[in-house]
């Protein structure tokens, strides 16, 4: 029987691909057929090294890096990604947080706080995506075949957490831009789709719960299934939504959160 989610030798991007979840699904994705999976990172070397994992598993891989909320430089990535190694077929907006650099101010209240901090997260979680999108469209309608555009959201976007307005907002945006995408793109085989995710164990997530284990059993008390999600988790629902196996699926946003929240 045929691998159903082979991803046939298609050029896949990964934004933020360089420690956590996106560097799984760039793991999930190179041990399933992707023709380059191209890591990106705002740090280079993190990129590097996951590259050289790839390519070390014997997959095909590209490193680079770009600042996702520049679009000078995301225009200068995807070019290079193009001339590179051919259009991009699978996007994975993968970057997110409160960007490389975010603002000692960000744990204040948002109406204590400027727009100039609530840019950490809406320039990463928001405009990124837009970028990144904007960017790889025409070479995916260029390539007259299937694409696959996936955004990384969180369950702030769906139900709304407390202290986390302004990246709730970011995430929720992210959202509606690519139910849209997905009406606008169609036609030309490309389908658009979110995963909203709860509390991950990435590097960061395990730093600040590794302290702390009350806390953690704490905030799973509020889950289903009780354990944190894991990057596999994640990249099993991204490397399916990337794959022919969802090709009939767009405009949806599937939560991946141990029944932190139920999708109706």
């Amino acid at each position: 029987m045929s691998d159903i989610l082979d991803l046939r030798g298609r050029v896949a991007l990964i934004t933020g691909a360089g420690q956590g979840v996106g560097r799984q699904i760039a793991l999930h994705f190179a041990a399933h057929n992707a023709g380059t999976v191209v890591v990106n990172d705002y740090v280079l070397s993190r990129a590097e090294a996951v590259a050289a994992e790839i390519q070390k598993g014997g997959g095909r891989a590209m490193a680079i890096q770009a600042d996702v909320t520049d679009r000078s430089s995301v225009l200068y990535m995807v070019s290079e990604v193009e001339a590179t190694v051919g259009p991009v077929a699978v996007l994975v907006n993968n970057a997110g947080n409160a960007g490389a650099n975010p603002s000692t101010e960000i744990r204040k209240p948002f109406w204590e706080t400027t727009p100039e901090v609530w840019d950490a997260h809406l320039g990463v979680n928001l405009h990124g995506v837009l970028n990144c999108t904007a960017a790889v469209i025409p070479g995916m309608i260029a390539r007259d075949a299937p694409g696959r555009l996936i955004t990384i959201i969180s369950e702030a976007g769906r139900y709304g957490d407390a202290s986390m307005e302004i990246y709730a907002a970011a995430k929720a945006g992210a959202a509606g831009f690519m139910r849209s995408c997905a009406r606008t793109l169609g036609r030309h085989q490309i389908t658009a789709n979110c995963v909203a995710i709860g509390v991950t164990m990435t590097p960061a997530v395990e730093g600040r719960l590794a302290a702390n284990p009350e806390r953690v059993k704490k905030m799973m008390e509020k889950y289903v299934v009780r354990r944190p999600g894991q990057p596999d988790d994640i990249a099993n629902m991204v490397l399916f939504l990337a794959s022919d196996a969802s090709s009939w699926i767009t405009g949806q946003t599937y939560p991946v959160n141990g029944g932190f929240t139920f999708a109706l």
